[in-house]
């Protein structure tokens, strides 16, 4: 949950960078420090395993506004990959205001994704956050790989939508980050489902890396608002 401090006027937010191993959740966020202005972030801190690297900072964005007169500062984190951090992963995801869900879009890592995604769902669930409702975003990482997976693929097994229970909800709702998809839409069977925004990315390059952060960040906004 966001915390507000009245002295600098401030509401920090946690943003968790979720997902499988080497999937490219550590290189977004090298990616992000690398880029903000060296005078709005924190340090970057870096706790390293046998495998890979948790890496977390914060920083105030100049372009975002402010909420009733606070600024807002975002602390991103990734989580461990592996599945035997898994207590590393349920600590960091505490007051967890914004989740991106990093998936690697090789073929042969579609069931490290699964496996991922299900973790988190479980995680999340075990702190009696429900996921469905929160600001959530996906980021299919690594689509210059010749093996990388059919977006379709990657939707259907990743993103295959949560039933819309509520009548006031079971409408056509657009995608505000992609022309011409629904995030809210009838399934032909007749039910509703809801999809979560996704974005292409290559993040070893930046490509789609602000765009899944300026989202996730919107969405956390919208959510204070």
């Amino acid at each position: 949950m966001s915390m507000i401090n009245y002295a600098s006027r401030e509401i920090n937010c946690k943003i968790v960078y979720y997902g499988p191993g080497l999937g490219g959740k550590t290189t977004n966020l090298e990616h992000v420090y690398a880029k903000v202005t060296p005078d709005t972030r924190g340090k970057l801190i870096s706790l390293a395993t046998e495998t890979e690297r948790t890496l977390f900072f914060d920083f105030l964005p100049v372009d975002l506004g402010t909420i009733r007169g606070f600024k807002t500062r975002f602390h991103l984190y990734t989580v461990p990959g592996q599945v035997y951090y898994n207590a590393s992963r349920k600590l960091i995801l505490k007051g967890v205001d914004g989740i991106v869900f990093v998936a690697d879009s090789q073929l042969e890592r579609m069931e490290a994704n699964v496996e991922a995604m299900q973790n988190l769902y479980d995680n999340m669930a075990e702190y009696g956050y429900d996921l469905t409702s929160m600001p959530f975003i996906l980021q299919y990482n690594k689509r210059d790989l010749p093996n990388a997976a059919p977006i379709r693929d990657l939707q259907a097994s990743l993103n295959p939508g949560f039933e819309v229970s509520d009548p006031a909800r079971q409408r056509v709702s657009p995608d505000p980050f992609r022309a011409g998809e629904n995030l809210v839409e009838q399934a032909e069977d007749g039910a509703w489902v809801e999809r979560v925004p996704y974005f292409e990315a290559v993040a070893v390059q930046g490509d789609g890396v602000f765009e899944t952060l300026k989202a996730v960040s919107k969405l956390v906004l919208k959510s204070l608002a």
